[in-house]
């Protein structure tokens, strides 16, 4: 039995591989939102949080110790267990752990309890401009408790934008992303670098035209556009003109929903959405 479910479990990573979930999974799971507990465990089990549509797990009593309670008929996930037994080493005399093999431990997501409110608080999302736009693609958009390492990602595959921030910009870059998708079909096999400058270009773009001042934040942008830049051994300028092409079409898209700008809203509309 405990052989079956570990079974099922690496299943699910393979599976995820095979549908092309693994990018942002892995993107999520290098760079936790939250600080707690999971956070911490190997990469495998963050990466099984995030194919289950959670960044946070507990078992029965941890959430118990937090003073919240496992929703009546929530089903629990499992993550892997390795256990270890101890000999001594005959060349040195020293007691070591060696893995012997790996059993599965259920836990429950933080969406399937109810209770206390968390040491780790969401934040409260302003209006953002333009959020019916990925009302209209089908995208949820939610606040997510952040760090000093993340501010947001997109997740293609739950059609999901987490903020933990409540920047405008933020969203705007979030938002960038599910627009490329949509201009170019998957992003599973474009470069990062590239993907990384037409979401940041965009974003300070969609600023300007949503009467957002981005002014605070351009120095981050170039810094940010700058690093993925080296990386294709490109200057900022050089790099942002490969991309110019797309970025129109992924902000024709955002503010006209048509990426040659054939215009159904106005720009006044768009910068009071």
């Amino acid at each position: 039995m405990q052989n079956d479910k570990v079974k099922n479990v690496l299943d699910q990573i393979l599976h995820a591989f095979e549908s092309g979930q693994i990018p942002e999974a892995i993107k999520i799971a290098v760079f936790p939102i939250i600080d707690a507990q999971c956070s911490h465990w190997s990469f495998n089990n963050r990466l099984i949080l995030f194919l289950n549509g959670t960044n946070d797990a507990r078992g029965f009593h941890g959430w118990k110790e937090v003073n919240r309670s496992v929703i009546k008929g929530a089903k629990a996930i499992y993550i892997l267990v390795p256990c270890f037994k101890k000999k001594v080493n005959e060349d040195t005399g020293d007691e070591e752990r060696y893995l012997t093999y790996f059993k599965t431990a259920p836990v429950f997501r933080v969406e399937d309890t109810e209770g206390a409110p968390l040491s780790y608080e969401e934040i409260e999302l302003p209006p953002l401009p333009l959020i019916e736009r990925a009302k209209e693609w089908v995208i949820n958009v939610k606040a997510v408790a952040g760090n000093t390492r993340y501010y947001g990602y997109y997740a293609s595959t739950r059609k999901e934008i987490g903020l933990a921030s409540p920047e405008e910009s933020v969203f705007f870059h979030e938002l960038a992303h599910a627009a490329h998708e949509r201009v170019v079909g998957s992003l599973r096999d474009r470069d990062k670098s590239l993907k990384e400058i037409v979401a940041e270009l965009s974003s300070i773009s969609l600023c300007k035209i949503a009467g957002k001042t981005a002014d605070a934040t351009l120095g981050n942008s170039y810094q940010y556009i700058a690093h993925y830049a080296s990386k294709l051994k490109m200057n900022p300028h050089k790099a942002c003109l490969k991309v110019l092409a797309e970025v129109e079409q992924v902000i024709n898209l955002i503010i006209y929903n048509d990426v040659n700008g054939a215009s159904t809203i106005q720009p006044k509309q768009a910068q009071a959405a």
